[in-house]
């Protein structure tokens, strides 16, 4: 491991641990800013499509100056109610609460006055109370958490079935403000009307749920729900952490342990269609605004005070705030933070480390800050997607600063490693070039070896065979890194033992020559001799890799010779010494051809004619190879020294089988084939086999033994 992994790794682990003690142990110092964040995602968002099914009914400064100064007469209210009635609305939901007696009722007033004959005056809480019992109308309350009363809370006829129930997590409320008796017993059913602001004093979540002196009370926009559903049963299960579901018939509502719900804000105040309340007072609108709506009932005037802060605004009605609950309970589409999101948060988290530190820390100064922006908004775009379309919240904040301080981190790093690697590039320039080109350039300072000349080389070629499903085994890059370095360690020593020159690398496969830059003696014999002593390797390579990672492996050699330009090639700027020529192409395809010919070693007519030791061969074929159009001879070089008895008999009925192939005798020839199939399992038998049959079918009237192949 090197020392600038081991530095990516140290600040990995601190980044990491920082983001994981801050997410774990001080969320609430964050999940303001985290809030934040999301308000901005709502603003960006904009306004989405309302429930056209909801209105507001606004106690507005028009109303306020048409009727009187607030609170009115409950004769007034009581009218509007009528009318609503009238035109069909299809549940009222008031945003009031009426907690005193009507002191303008003309009864109250004879009867504190002492005149007039009481029977005969308007009670306006009785026409209220009247009203209310003949309207679908829904009353508010509210809940008191700071000081204790023993006021009864109203009846609601629902059922909550509390399931799994451990200890408490709904708001526990100390007291009640409700409605006086008169009104409050006239209504079929309340819902309480609070809107609980975080710390941060902006409304985002809200409970819909709250409990009071060991009973359950359900909030005025749920309540209109259930009323809607026309269900009287409303279950909760709760779990180890609290809350885990809350379902009515079969719908179940997304909240979070605390039976909070998420607000999915639709827009800014007024994104849904407000009716003054004097328009409905004077019966001054169209029917079709209010048949069969949902209709909420409270103030957006100033003076009233019933504002509230929201992500969409700074500014909004309370009366809006309880449209958008009911629109997301309709819609099903309100936020919500599922069991596996502090699962998710964490795995966020350690990902962005990771791939900011140990990825784009590999990348120039310029690709690093390209890289990190675009990973920066897919992040975003990621969880506004989450949001908006999946409707789950995520903690984002948390991922905002690890990816922040892992870039800034890298790039301190980066800065630092790469002054110190200029001077090690300078330094190990000679680990890019081969060690003879190296004692070359040393042993001629004038460097005129590396001016470009003519030279006889022997070209080798090798390939590791089937390394696309090695790569997949391996999966990690370190590994497939591991693994290569091994096996081209191997490969290497061969050839640096028989004084070959490593051209280069090129992913799997491996090039290099003799007899340049320096001449060397007998170099066809030294390449394949390097060749064979790679094939008998093999076994120890794959005992090695079978217990390092799991597989074996199997690879392929070409090699030729002939004439190629040796040199300095390249850009006035960057160059490299290396071998170019025709002989070099031939070679690179030899090595391709192992594998149609299923074979390790294949050698051409040229490297054939300039070996001088004693070796066992084989005929492979007479082939055209891609951009060739001179025929070739190919071999397979079985060995060193002379072969065995059974060896000499097996090539023997070869070659007869062979002569037959190419005198045009086919059909004996497939049969001769075939025989020594059955005998030795060697593909290359089968091959004439078949290809012989195909032959011998086509009828041909001439044939030159050449097997031409298109690709390379």
């Amino acid at each position: 491991m090197n020392s600038k992994i081991k530095v990516n790794l140290l600040l990995f682990v601190i980044v990491t641990l920082l983001s994981f003690g801050s997410y774990l142990f001080l969320p609430d110092y964050f999940q303001s800013l985290d809030a934040r964040v999301r308000d901005f995602y709502f603003r960006f968002r904009g306004v989405e499509k309302t429930d056209k099914n909801i209105i507001i009914v606004d106690i507005d400064e028009k109303s306020i100056k048409e009727l009187g100064q607030w609170p009115w007469q409950r004769d007034k209210i009581a009218k509007i109610l009528q009318n609503l009635t009238l035109d069909g609305a299809g549940i009222i939901g008031l945003d009031i609460v009426f907690s005193e007696q009507d002191k303008t009722s003309p009864s109250l007033l004879a009867s504190k006055y002492g005149f007039g004959n009481m029977g005969e005056l308007e009670d306006y809480d009785e026409i209220l109370s009247q009203t209310i019992s003949k309207t679908p109308t829904i009353l508010g309350y509210v809940f008191d958490f700071d000081h204790k009363n023993d006021t009864q809370a109203p009846q609601v006829p629902i059922i909550f079935l509390q399931k799994h129930k451990q200890k408490e997590f709904l708001p526990q409320a100390k007291g009640v403000l409700r409605n006086i008796d008169i009104i409050q017993d006239a209504s079929y059913s309340s819902g309480f009307i609070n809107n609980i602001p975080d710390s941060s004093g902006m409304i985002r979540s809200v409970p819909l749920f709250i409990e009071y002196d060991m009973q359950v009370y359900p909030s005025l926009p749920f309540e209109m729900f259930r009323l809607a559903l026309g269900l009287q049963k409303v279950s909760i299960d709760y779990g180890i952490t609290g809350v885990q579901s809350v379902r009515v018939g079969d719908i179940d509502i997304k909240t979070d342990r605390f039976a909070k719900l998420h607000i999915n804000f639709r827009g800014p105040f007024k994104s849904y269609k407000y009716i003054s309340a004097v328009d409905i007072y004077n019966n001054k609108i169209d029917k079709k605004d209010i048949q069969g709506k949902f209709v909420l009932i409270g103030t957006s005037a100033y003076g009233l005070m019933d504002l509230r802060s929201t992500p969409m605004e700074s500014v909004m009605a309370g009366v809006e705030i309880h449209a958008n609950i009911l629109d997301n309970l309709l819609h099903q589409d309100m936020l919500f933070v599922p069991d596996w999101a502090e699962a998710l948060n964490l795995f966020v988290i350690v990902f962005s480390s990771m791939l900011v530190i140990f990825v784009f820390s590999r990348f120039s100064l310029v690709s690093l800050f390209a890289s990190s922006t675009l990973f920066f908004m897919i992040f975003l775009y990621f969880y506004y997607y989450m949001l908006f379309t999946q409707h789950i919240i995520l903690n984002i904040i948390f991922t905002l600063f690890t990816i922040l301080f892992s870039f800034i981190g890298t790039l301190g790093i980066n800065y630092m490693f790469e002054t110190r690697q200029k001077e090690i590039i300078k330094g190990s320039f000679s680990k890019k070039v081969s060690k003879q080109v190296m004692d070359d350039l040393l042993s001629h300072p004038q460097a005129t070896n590396l001016t470009a000349r003519e030279v006889n080389v022997s070209i080798y070629f090798s390939d590791i065979r089937s390394f696309t499903t090695i790569s997949e085994e391996l999966s990690s890059p370190q590994r497939i890194t591991d693994f290569l370095n091994f096996y081209m360690n191997i490969m290497v020593e061969s050839i640096e033992k028989y004084r070959g020159t490593i051209d280069k690398f090129i992913g799997d496969a491996l090039m290099a020559y003799w007899n340049a830059p320096l001449e060397v003696e007998n170099h066809a014999d030294k390449a394949v001799k390097t060749a064979l002593e790679q094939i008998l390797k093999r076994d120890d390579i794959n005992k090695t890799l079978k217990k390092e990672f799991g597989f074996e492996v199997d690879y392929g050699i070409g090699i030729n010779s002939g004439d190629v330009v040796v040199g300095e090639i390249g850009s006035l700027g960057r160059s490299d010494y290396t071998i170019i020529g025709d002989a070099v192409n031939l070679a690179s395809r030899l090595e391709g051809l192992c594998k149609y010919y299923k074979v390790r070693l294949v050698i051409s007519q040229y490297t054939k004619m300039m070996l001088r030791d004693k070796y066992t061969f084989q005929l492979l074929d007479m082939v055209k190879v891609k951009g060739k159009n001179q025929p070739v001879e190919i071999y397979e070089v079985l060995g060193l020294g002379e072969p065995s008895d059974e060896k000499k008999y097996e090539l023997k009925q070869y070659e007869k089988a062979h002569r037959l192939y190419i005198d045009m005798d086919f059909k004996d020839a497939s049969e001769q084939f075939g025989m020594l199939y059955k005998r030795y399992k060697k593909y290359l038998y089968r091959l004439y086999e078949q290809r012989s049959l195909e032959l011998f079918e086509k009828n041909l009237t001439s044939f030159d033994g050449v097997f031409e192949f298109g690709t390379k």
